[in-house]
């Protein structure tokens, strides 16, 4: 019986199909109507009701003047519809997506309907005309909320019922806007998408590290205990270092212990100056990384020991510290290791499947996730995925499986696609970096335990 309570949002009618027009005319009408009558408000006052029959002879119709309010009017009501445009633009996308759902089902046939024989004008004649008549619509109810759209798709195992449950991609296209979950419930399904996307994306001093939970657009969180382990595919230029730095910064503000191998000796490395962990030679990466694994597995047998120790409760319970190793460049450590490889990628195995409950979490970047360098499930354990900047369709399976998505190229720094565990892939920007943003300054102030120098740092620079 609760369900009968939910709040769906406003169903779709098959009169919506012409629901902007309608809500102009509604809205207009009036307006238009009350500039020209004030044109003609002295004369209406001016006359003697009492005597109205006379009108007709003694009224004279100045045509130009007529002319000259109706244009008045005309403009007045282009003006409303500019501010109200400008203003209330929200619920103008709200006609519009109503309209295109109803559109959406009237131009697929997805309803029922029966033949029935239209009426003459003259009710004694006969008529042989027949018209469709719907006789069911489907409940489809539409709401926005918190930048977010919610579309419900009642489930009535009628004909239509396996389109109505892949509308993705119409829905996608047609609303531009990007899936974010699909949610199937009892008698509907329903379908979440953020609208306008990249109004969505947040400042680098907007992301915030609380309750486990990284912030990194309006609507996204990543939430490493829930979500634990983050894959991260971008080539050059795709704004994958920059993405790293901003969640190594955020993790840091969280007292966070971090282990940072960079193989290549790039940005990554450049963070040795500032803050502990951080290796770019081969043989010290290794040994960071036997030792992350032994320090998860040591920490997994002392926290059973512990005080106030619970089943089922994590590291978090206990107040311990969460620790990420970020690795960057990943595939191409291990093509310069060999046959070491094996060795790392057993260890690796181990802490993706048993780091979620002792708080050790691992960040690996790359430029393509081959199988071959994260074979015996190890892919399949990241459940959080991000893929940046332009990749090819091999890239795109590699990173989110055998999908049906449409990826599309924007020239935007910073965009890409992303998979927060639910299988549904939707677009995402990180968060914006100023041109002149200093990370190794900021790490240094926040290694320093010296957050309220950080805080007139972040707010003096921007």
């Amino acid at each position: 019986m609760k369900s009968l309570f939910i709040y769906r949002g406003k169903r779709i009618k098959i009169r919506d199909t012409n629901l902007v027009r309608q809500f102009i005319l509604t809205c207009l009408s009036p307006i238009y109507l009350f500039i020209v009558l004030l044109f003609y408000s002295k004369k209406l006052m001016a006359i003697d009701w009492k005597n109205a029959h006379l009108l007709n002879h003694t009224i004279q119709l100045n045509i130009p003047y007529l002319i000259s309010s109706l244009i008045t009017a005309f403009f007045v009501c282009l003006i409303v519809v500019w501010c109200y445009s400008y203003y209330r633009i929200d619920h103008v996308k709200k006609l519009f997506h109503r309209q295109k759902l109803a559109r959406m089902v009237l131009e697929n046939g997805w309803y029922e309907s029966e033949q029935a024989q239209s009426e003459s004008f003259f009710k004694d004649v006969g008529s042989k005309k027949t018209k469709d008549k719907i006789t069911h619509f489907p409940k489809i109810y539409y709401y926005m909320k918190n930048g977010l759209i919610h579309i419900h798709v009642e489930i009535n195992m009628g004909k239509h019922q396996d389109q109505l449950l892949r509308l993705e991609k119409k829905l996608e296209t047609g609303l531009y806007c990007e899936l974010t979950d699909k949610i199937l419930k009892e008698s509907y399904v329903e379908y979440v998408l953020l609208y306008d996307t990249i109004a969505s994306r947040i400042h680098i001093t907007d992301v915030q590290a609380t309750n486990r939970t990284l912030r990194l657009m309006d609507n996204l969180y990543w939430s490493y205990d829930t979500l634990p382990h983050m894959l991260v595919a971008g080539g050059t230029g795709s704004g994958k270092t920059y993405f790293i730095l901003t969640i190594i910064e955020a993790l840091l503000k969280n007292n966070a212990n971090i282990y940072i191998l960079d193989p290549k000796n790039a940005d990554l490395a450049d963070l040795e100056a500032v803050m502990p962990n951080v290796y770019y030679k081969k043989e010290d990466m290794i040994a960071c990384l036997n030792q992350f694994y032994e320090d998860m597995m040591a920490r997994n047998e002392a926290m059973k020991l512990m005080e106030g120790y619970k089943t089922g409760e994590n590291y978090a319970y206990l107040n311990l510290p969460a620790n990420f190793l970020v690795f960057d460049e990943y595939t191409s450590f291990m093509e310069m290791i060999g046959r070491e490889s094996i060795e790392v990628m057993s260890k690796l195995k181990q802490v993706v499947m048993l780091g979620r409950q002792s708080g050790f979490f691992l960040i690996l970047a790359c430029q393509r996730p081959d199988a071959k360098h994260l074979g015996d499930g190890i892919r399949d354990n990241f459940n959080f995925r991000v893929a940046l900047g332009r990749m090819s369709e091999v890239g795109y399976n590699m990173m989110f499986g055998e999908n049906d998505k449409d990826f599309f190229l924007k020239p935007i720094k910073g965009r890409g696609y992303i998979d927060v565990g639910t299988s549904v892939i939707s677009e995402f920007y990180t968060p914006l970096v100023p041109k002149k943003y200093d990370f190794l300054e900021r790490i240094k102030i926040i290694q320093q335990a010296d957050p309220e120098a950080y805080e007139v740092k972040a707010t003096g620079s921007d």
